[in-house]
């Protein structure tokens, strides 16, 4: 068996399971003045406006396929994704389309926000609202409340991302600064009947927290948001006027963000049509059709990188050593999303740095690899999606003078996997529900 074959293999049915446009295209239907969204129907009314709004690094092809499936029944709107996601689709004139910075919010991502706000101010009971969201979305939709500037959002994200914060964590900050997030896009929007197609890269696939819940009713806090700074030693790191906001609302005087059962939110629909769930069972589906005993573990995966690459090295010894819990030839799939806390100046990323701490747990065991991939094809501020590591690596880092543990130490992971020859690179796949990480060993013990 070529495990490294076999894991593009693997990688490409997974991706191919959550692909965008056919996503949207499974549940998204317009005919003879109604719009259909699975079994439910939205008669189009008579001069209302059909307005679509995407954001994420699956915007593109989301509204790509959504506008061709509308037709003339699209009256406008607008579509952020991140810089190089729009290569490749055409896209009617009538939709604006921005590129804009990620993770790191940018000046792109506020025009691209604004549009977005001038889009939707002026609704009314007649108009007919389409919300396209993936992955990546927070960041592509800075929209900074008054007395905060973009400098202060960007501050703010990456010191959190640096920290090793979740996204969750990540996100309850982030409703808090904005304008529109936290159900706020919601509220915007309203009185129109909002729908909202999603395509989750949370795990759990938590409606407020992806693209920080700007459709979705919002349970978090200003004091739950004060509460993560403090986590992360954060409150002197932060600019001024993020601690200044946040204190004004944990004492009350500044309005929270809508709650669940704000009667705002009996015209929004959200609809998940993609997740890190589906990509998992079509990469264990295609193991098995490659003769693979197969397994799908978890899609809740999280913690920090380099102790679930320990866990998964630890795994893939039981499959080679004993044959738990499955007899080889075997794959074992799990997919979430880790964290990195940034110590180093190094180059890397949340998958990169699980796989170099997985392959010291693999050193020279034969018959094994490991695929830990962003489904995005981005893996932190890097161009590789992830890494395959393999029982051989740590020989051929040796051969090279590489050391493991200062990579790691120093946060330093991509240029150690790309002399080792088992940096990914896919370039962006327009898709985005967390990531994957697949184990395959091989029948007998060749590498």
């Amino acid at each position: 068996m070529d495990l490294r074959a076999d894991l593009a293999l693997i990688r490409d049915a997974a991706l191919r399971a959550v692909d965008p446009g056919q996503a949207v295209r499974r549940v998204l239907s317009c005919d003879s003045g109604v719009l259909r969204v699975s079994h439910e129907a939205w008669p189009i009314a008579t001069g209302g406006r059909r307005l679509l709004v995407a954001a994420g690094k699956a915007a593109v092809p989301m509204a790509a396929e959504a506008a061709a499936l509308l037709g003339p029944a699209l009256t406008s709107g607008v579509v952020i994704t991140k810089y190089g996601h729009t290569a490749g689709y055409s896209l009617p004139a009538r939709l604006e389309v921005f590129e804009a910075g990620h993770p790191a919010p940018d000046a792109a991502g506020l025009q691209g926000a604004a549009a977005v706000v001038r889009l939707l101010e002026t609704t009314t009971p007649q108009d007919l609202v389409l919300v396209l969201l993936s992955g990546g979305a927070s960041a592509l939709l800075p929209y900074p409340v008054e007395g905060l500037s973009l400098d202060d959002l960007q501050a703010a994200t990456l010191a959190l991302l640096r920290a090793g914060a979740s996204i969750g964590e990540l996100n309850t900050i982030r409703k808090h600064l904005s304008g529109i997030k936290g159900g706020q896009l919601a509220a915007l929007s309203a009185p129109a009947q909002m729908i909202v197609l999603v395509l989750s890269d949370v795990v759990g696939d938590l409606l407020d927290v992806i693209a920080s819940g700007p459709t979705a009713p919002d349970p978090s806090t200003f004091a739950e948001a004060w509460a993560i700074l403090e986590r992360y030693s954060l409150v002197e790191q932060a600019p001024p006027a993020v601690r200044l906001r946040l204190v004004r609302g944990v004492a009350g005087a500044i309005a929270e963000t809508p709650k669940p059962g704000d009667p705002l939110f009996r015209t929004v629909h959200n609809i998940v049509i993609g997740s890190n769930r589906l990509a998992a069972r079509a990469a264990v589906a295609e193991a098995e059709r490659l003769g693979y005993a197969s397994l799908l573990l978890s899609t809740f995966v999280e913690g920090k990188a380099r102790e679930v690459g320990r866990v998964a090295a630890a795994l893939a010894r039981s499959l080679r050593v004993h044959g738990d819990p499955l007899s080889p030839p075997a794959c074992l799939v799990w997919g979430g999303e880790t964290t990195v806390t940034v110590r180093g100046r190094g180059r890397g990323g949340r998958n990169q740095e699980l796989a170099v701490a997985a392959a010291l747990g693999i050193d020279g065991l034969a018959g094994v690899a490991i695929m830990a991939l962003a489904t995005d094809g981005t893996d932190g501020p890097t161009d590789a999606a992830g890494a395959v590591v393999d029982g051989a690596t740590l020989s051929r880092a040796r051969s090279l003078g590489l050391d493991p543990y200062a990579s790691l130490d120093d946060n330093d992971t991509y240029p150690f996997l790309t002399a080792t020859g088992d940096l990914l690179v896919t370039g962006p796949t327009g898709t985005n529900v967390n990531d994957l990480l697949v184990i395959l060993v091989a029948p007998d013990a060749t590498l």
